[in-house]
């Protein structure tokens, strides 16, 4: 059972107009995958505003990225250009050049939600800092945008870990502190 906002419905609606414009049929899988993704909450810390990927044989893949950061600055444009060993790779260079951080990526995976050559893909990142796991999601026809929100996701939720566990944290080295005095 999921509790749906008027908000995760208007967000559904949005990107299933964007999809029937895309694709000739619509499935019932298309439509899951779509208000999964809306799901994900519009407070998130990073946005993916734009992207374009450059790949294909003779020169190296590369990704300019522009994304919204909203923390100490709200709402600062980020924009970044990366290479890599495969398109993927310079997607998730650029995310961290645009938000430093250093997680672990223990698992990418791509799914064509659907048949055929216009099926969204769901991707699914799990990453990895300091024993704490979050996995994201994904779903686009474009498997790469895919790709750059699923990480994006992740990373958002890695970020809510870090602040529910902060203040914890600082609390058992107040204690510590008081210890030692």
């Amino acid at each position: 059972y999921v509790d749906v906002t008027d908000d995760v419905i208007q967000t559904a609606f949005g990107k299933f107009k964007i999809l029937a414009d895309k694709k000739k049929h619509i499935y019932d899988e298309d439509i899951a995958a779509i208000v999964d993704d809306s799901l994900v909450t519009e407070d998130n810390e990073i946005k993916l505003k734009s992207l374009k990927v450059f790949a294909g044989t003779g020169e190296p893949q590369k990704a300019e990225m522009t994304l919204d950061v909203y923390g100490e600055v709200y709402g600062e444009v980020k924009k970044a250009s990366e290479t890599g060993d495969g398109p993927v790779d310079a997607i998730f260079k650029c995310i961290k050049i645009l938000y430093p951080h250093d997680v672990n990526l223990q698992l990418y995976q791509v799914h064509a939600v659907t048949e055929g050559t216009d099926a969204q893909a769901t991707v699914s990142v799990k990453i990895e800092e300091n024993g704490k796991t979050t996995v994201g999601q994904a779903a686009d026809t474009d498997t790469l945008v895919a790709s750059a929100n699923a990480y994006i996701n992740a990373l958002n939720k890695m970020i809510i870990k870090r602040d529910k566990t902060a203040p914890e944290q600082q609390q058992n080295y107040e204690t510590q502190k008081m210890k030692g005095i």
